[in-house]
């Protein structure tokens, strides 16, 4: 029996990615930027716990990323869509990051995440909030 984990989020990324970039993408400048989001459409998951951030992606979802919340150092939101979906950086404390792109409800993962990692990090609030 393994540690209970409550999910606070589990899903894919926002479809209004997908639809923007398939309108850009009638364009032959938008190709690729089309291809980009199909493939994150069909393969990429985002799995948000009370213990962890897991991103599954990469060709066929075959690529799993965890971040634990006492290993984050900084947390980047940007806005996209006219604010309906955003990005969100999570730079760990050796310095790789783990991108979160198009995550829907942006605004409120980043709120829960910061949650965690203050109550884990008690130097995140010092080096993020001055």
């Amino acid at each position: 029996m393994g540690i209970r984990e409550e999910v606070y989020f589990e899903g894919g990324p926002h479809i209004g990615d997908l639809i923007v970039n398939i309108l850009i993408g009638l364009t032959v400048v938008g190709i690729p930027l089309t291809v980009g989001a199909i493939v994150r459409a069909l393969w990429l998951r985002f799995r948000i716990t009370d213990r962890r951030v897991s991103v599954t992606g990469g060709w066929m979802g075959r690529v799993r990323s965890d971040v634990i919340y006492s290993e984050v150092a900084k947390i980047v939101k940007v806005p996209r869509g006219i604010g309906l979906w955003g990005d969100m950086v999570i730079t760990m404390k050796d310095g790789s990051r783990l991108e979160l792109r198009a995550i829907p409800k942006f605004r409120e993962i980043y709120d829960y995440i910061e949650e965690r990692v203050i109550a884990k990090n008690p130097n995140y609030v010092a080096a993020n909030r001055k």
